[in-house]
């Protein structure tokens, strides 16, 4: 009999062994198979991030963008162009703008290595914007570039090179940034008459009229007040402090006299009329010459 119980305790210790070995492998399978999906959350977790920093400059989701407390938004710049597309910098520490396919007069203007502004200008919502500024989409058009610069050119007896010149920047800035080119180019109109080297005797300059001092910061990753007069980087730098100023007032009308620096005292000595005249007046010529029936100038 105790040779039975012996060897029937020898059994049942194998039998709690065999048990345990096969606890243990569950075990470890189980710690392998959570360290799996820890990793795989991560690496999703990883990824979101990534889509969210990278979406955020192309959906304009400003505040909201929640990528924007991760990194730098410069650092975003250099990828986000137009799309996502890599770009490598020259010596000078300017990038390519990737604005191909957009028809331009001076297709060259968007190979012009210049910094984008959209690292401030989208953190500006679109739906802060007036619908009076943004993009009409006329100056998709060839067409409708060329009766636009015709018209300035001799409006103001300007070179027609140099106006298409401005009016491909002024596309291409629009697009970027988000806010009508015809109204970038009414205000150039009204503010230069589209004299790029004009300086106020209060310190505006360019063709946007910008007052270069008080806007310092915003020319230092083109060079520096020196490049005030450039018509890519003036136009870029005006068109953000107006999308600014008419998101910051809620209408076109505001945000216009805000521009001129007319401010709470609401004289601005006709410029908002110039400015929305001169604009209606490029709206009803492209319009016109959409449908066939263009106008004299």
């Amino acid at each position: 009999m105790a040779k039975v119980r012996l060897i029937n305790l020898r059994v049942f210790h194998f039998n709690f062994d065999v048990v345990d070995a096969r606890f243990r492998c569950i075990l470890s399978g189980l710690h392998k198979a959570s360290l799996s999906i820890a990793n795989s959350l991560l690496f999703i977790c990883a990824f979101a991030i990534v889509g969210i920093w990278l979406s955020g400059a192309g959906t304009g989701s400003g505040f909201f963008d929640g990528g924007k407390f991760l990194v730098p938004d410069n650092a975003r710049a250099l990828i986000w162009q137009n799309g996502l597309q890599l770009t490598s910098n020259n010596p000078a520490g300017e990038e390519v703008i990737g604005h191909q396919g957009i028809a331009l007069l001076k297709p060259d203007v968007a190979n012009i290595k210049v910094p984008t502004i959209t690292h401030l200008s989208d953190r500006i919502p679109i739906s802060k914007l007036d619908p009076l500024a943004v993009n009409s989409n006329l100056l998709a058009s060839i067409d409708n570039q060329r009766v636009v610069s015709e018209y300035f050119a001799n409006k103001y007896s300007l070179d027609r090179q140099k106006m298409d010149e401005y009016i491909s920047n002024a596309v291409v800035v629009g697009k970027e940034v988000r806010i009508d080119p015809i109204l970038l180019m009414a205000i150039m109109s009204i503010e230069s008459n589209f004299n790029p080297n004009l300086r106020s005797s209060a310190g505006a300059e360019g063709l946007m009229q910008v007052m270069t001092a008080i806007h310092l910061d915003k020319y230092l990753p083109y060079g520096g007040a020196s490049q005030a007069a450039r018509p890519e980087v003036n136009i870029r730098i005006g068109a953000y402090i107006l999308k600014y100023f008419i998101a910051q007032t809620g209408s076109l009308e505001n945000g216009l006299r805000s521009y001129v620096g007319a401010g709470a005292s609401g004289e601005d000595g006709g410029y908002i009329e110039k400015v929305l005249k001169e604009r209606d007046q490029l709206i009803g010529m492209c319009r016109s010459k959409s449908k066939g029936t263009f106008l004299e100038l």
